[in-house]
């Protein structure tokens, strides 16, 4: 089974290039984690200090808003879950709901301090791919959130969208 997780672990673009040695021992400590279909990982506002990778299943993010909730993204295998909190060590910004049984791979800050003491290297490379995953993520937040812009309407009528005007190099 832990080579499976291991084999899975080594596809997921927040672990490309970690040593395989490095993901085992990761593994290694990680807990099975269950959710039933129904149930949550985790609220909105929960406390987050560790990120998930799904191994099985389905899940759905959920955002509450004046007292509705709104389906912002399903994830399957190989999905990651929670990593903001691995940075910024905020509130979890949406909610977590099971779609079917899912199984997770957990990965806490306190095991990315243990690759910290134990290899710099593949620390710094696991933060960058922390990185790289959330930039991705806030690039496709903007780009929805412009696309969102540009069909919206009010009372019927187009909203006035100025571009982005070039602003000309000023001469010395």
């Amino acid at each position: 089974m832990d080579e499976q997780r291991i084999d899975l672990l080594m596809q997921v673009p927040v672990f490309g290039a970690i040593r395989k040695d490095i993901i085992a021992r990761l593994v290694e400590k990680a807990p099975l984690i269950q959710v039933q279909q129904g149930d949550y990982l985790f609220h909105e506002g929960d406390k987050g200090t560790s990120m998930y990778i799904i191994e099985s299943g389905r899940m759905s993010v959920i955002k509450h808003w004046d007292g509705d909730k709104y389906l912002l993204k399903q994830l399957s295998q190989g999905d990651c879950i929670g990593e903001m909190a691995l940075f910024d060590f905020f509130p979890r910004s949406a909610s977590i709901i099971s779609t079917e049984k899912t199984e997770l791979i957990e990965i806490t800050a306190e095991d990315l301090l243990n690759i910290y003491h134990r290899d710099l290297e593949q620390f710094t490379l696991l933060q960058m791919n922390l990185g790289r995953e959330v930039t991705r993520r806030l690039r496709n937040a903007d780009e929805r959130l412009f696309e969102k812009r540009m069909q919206t309407s009010i009372d019927g009528d187009e909203v006035s969208f100025h571009p982005y005007i070039e602003i000309k190099e000023i001469q010395h």
